[in-house]
């Protein structure tokens, strides 16, 4: 299958890359197999381009991503239609991909969460390495509300950013959680206005792209890596890695603009 490029677009600024889900008719759902399969593309795409240091996630109009299309679900069409295991193979090969595919994202991914985040749309937030939210925002783990389970990895996510009580609540109710709370959970960093919220990631975004590639992306992959690993294992592959840094010419560049007391100029080299 193709990928259109239209249910997500994709702009470069500079070293930032922004990805916006882009079917406001009906609130950004992320269930069907173009946006499945677009996302995937662009991670690909990014995890090749070095020139890429940080993308921003965000929905187009009001919400940030209702998560799974309920009139298709009410339909039973696409991923929703068929037998059990016809199911069971409809979510491993459709919306199962992109956890999979943002966790192995090289570049980190800073979620814009400009509305309501529902259903796989709270958890495509959560699949993003940092997020701010705007003040229209809100949050909701609702699948127990339409008698169904977090069918995309939910269940991992949440638990590992704002506790297993509190995932549990989320989980359990089905119940919205506002802005507001979402800050004080520590589900976000920050919150703004809306008219804010996208400078606001930029500015994040751009904090972060100063900095040399190459450490950034294995950085990444550290954190990542500690959610599964013991200490020894970690510390072995630290110890690998650091070893790759010291030999980068922008860790020379790094210690030439410390001692110098200048802005690094970093080429991922």
């Amino acid at each position: 299958m193709t990928a259109s490029s239209d249910v997500v677009l994709a702009s470069r600024d500079g070293h930032v890359m922004t990805w916006t889900i882009n079917l406001p008719e009906t609130r950004n759902p992320i269930s069907g197999d173009d946006v499945v399969e677009r996302l995937v593309q662009l991670v690909d795409e990014a995890n090749a381009d070095h020139e890429t240091r940080v993308v921003i996630l965000t929905g187009a109009g009001s919400a940030f991503s209702a998560g799974g299309n309920v009139k298709d679900m009410a339909d039973r069409k696409g991923m929703f239609g068929g037998a059990p295991y016809q199911l069971r193979e409809g979510y491993r090969r459709g919306i199962q991909r992109l956890p999979k595919a943002l966790y192995h994202c090289e570049v980190p991914i800073i979620a814009a969460v400009n509305g309501p985040a529902v259903g796989a749309g709270c958890d495509l937030a959560m699949m993003c390495d940092m997020r701010v939210a705007s003040t229209n925002a809100f949050f909701a783990e609702s699948f127990v509300k339409l008698g169904i389970i977090p069918g995309d990895g939910g269940a991992w996510l949440l638990p590992r950013i704002i506790g297993a009580s509190r995932a549990a609540e989320m989980s359990f109710t089905g119940d919205r959680v506002d802005a507001a709370t979402a800050l004080d959970w520590g589900m976000v960093s920050r919150v703004v206005e809306p008219e804010a919220l996208l400078a606001t990631a930029r500015e994040l975004a751009d904090r972060v792209a100063v900095n040399p590639p190459h450490a950034l992306r294995m950085t990444k992959k550290l954190l990542r890596e500690g959610q599964r690993q013991d200490l020894d294992s970690i510390l072995e592959l630290s110890a690998a890695m650091q070893a790759l840094s010291h030999h980068t010419a922008d860790h020379t560049e790094a210690l030439a603009a410390f001692l110098e007391r200048r802005p690094g100029q970093f080429t991922g080299k």
